[in-house]
């Protein structure tokens, strides 16, 4: 290496596993919580188990309508019984008389001295009588009392997000309020004097901040509440004050721009005076220069600029770092596995994760192609695509080949 060649070889870079392994090494999950009302709890972590006060069902009950009978009182196909009494869901049933049988309905309790129920499909009516045309089995289409759940049983462990199964399983069981984690503050800034905000006119030289408004996107998407500081001035001094502040009133500051190498990058250096920075390039691509540190004591992530670059980045290391964070205990994206769609004969030193389109073929196979380009400035290739295909350094791939796709309806929740 010539003096003053001072690019870093795939060597001096951290490989992807190692990497994130550092970031979610430093995360101290969320402590804090508070009570919220079922319906205001959708989306958030659960910060303790949920457990049933009740059996489900709280008796037998039938699980069709039908007849409810004694299995002794029918001898053979076509015996026909008195219908004693009716009971539909919510009435209580009274002992079932010997030699009849009780009209009853889907969730109804089953009167005690019944043994089985027999769907009305199996029976008819004659001469105010109801005539049995199966021989039934002990306990057939009964639901036993706690079947499902049983009191005192742990239904919802902590650590998970709250889906609308889990507030309906919660309502079963008469649960009305869940102890969440509070939500992550993520204070989030841009870097750059060539940013322009969105709906004003562009000036020479200007391009309009785009990665503002993912970041917050993505960040709202993971459930967590935004602090936008905007975009900083490109000076050392402006950068550590807005780092500051940021650091001040969150749990998490994201910057994006200014961890590169060039003289107008002060994010960088600005995180080394105001803490530490632990971590500073990554083996993949895009996003090589992605960054991990310290304001004080409030972590720090930066990413690259270049639109591309950040939204990878964010995705694979923001998000793990953020679920983990906010009290998940499930953080890493999962991946599938497909077929390449693709020739892909001009492999990176780096693992490359790049855009994709998983498409199901009619022969139910999952065929994957990759977008035309790799800059990492092409922020349409992030909508035209539905997910990020690896593609592992050094290795050709062949179409017809399997590869593994992350789908950004993972990704992006």
């Amino acid at each position: 290496m010539s003096a003053c060649d001072c690019t870093p070889t795939v060597s001096d870079l951290k490989p992807y596993e190692e990497a994130v392994e550092l970031l979610l090494s430093h995360v101290k999950p969320m402590q804090d919580t508070e009570t919220l009302a079922l319906h205001d709890a959708l989306g958030r972590v659960l910060a303790a188990p949920v457990k049933s006060g009740i059996n489900v069902p709280g008796w037998d009950n039938s699980a069709m309508d039908g007849y409810a009978l004694r299995v002794a009182d029918i001898p053979a196909e076509g015996a026909a019984l008195t219908v004693s009494q009716r009971i539909p869901a919510g009435v209580a049933p009274t002992p079932l008389e010997p030699g009849t049988a009780a009209r009853i309905f889907t969730g109804a309790p089953v009167p005690e001295g019944a043994d089985a129920v027999v769907m009305q499909e199996l029976t008819c009516q004659q001469d105010g009588k109801v005539i049995i045309n199966t021989l039934p089995q002990p306990g057939a289409h009964i639901r036993r009392t706690g079947e499902d759940i049983r009191q005192g049983e742990e239904i919802i462990q902590p650590g998970i997000q709250l889906l609308p199964q889990h507030m309906g399983l919660a309502a079963s069981v008469g649960v009305g309020s869940l102890e969440v984690y509070r939500r992550p503050r993520v204070a989030v800034l841009a870097s750059g004097d060539e940013l322009q905000m969105p709906g004003k006119p562009l000036k020479p030289g200007m391009i309009y901040n785009s990665n503002i408004f993912t970041v917050a996107g993505m960040l709202r998407a993971l459930g967590c509440e935004v602090i936008d500081l905007g975009q900083v001035e490109d000076t050392l001094e402006a950068t550590k004050q807005a780092l500051t502040e940021a650091a001040g009133q969150s749990d998490l500051v994201i910057a994006s721009g200014g961890v590169s190498v060039g003289e107008e990058d002060h994010v960088k250096p600005a995180v080394e005076q105001l803490g530490e920075l632990n971590m500073w390039k990554v083996a993949i691509r895009p996003g090589k220069p992605v960054a991990f540190g310290h304001i004080g004591d409030t972590p720090f992530i930066g990413t690259p600029g270049n639109p591309v670059s950040l939204f990878v980045t964010f995705l694979l290391f923001a998000r793990p770092f953020i679920r983990k964070l906010a009290g998940l205990s499930e953080v890493m994206p999962v991946t599938i596995e497909a077929t390449a769609g693709f020739d892909w004969n001009k492999p990176d030193k780096r693992r490359e994760f790049h855009r994709a389109r998983l498409e199901k073929q009619d022969n139910g196979s999952n065929i994957v192609s990759v977008h035309p380009s790799r800059s990492s400035a092409v922020l349409s290739s992030t909508t035209w695509a539905n997910g990020l295909v690896v593609l592992p350094e050094n290795q050709t791939i062949t179409a017809g080949e399997k590869v593994q796709f992350m789908p950004f309806s993972e990704l992006l929740s």
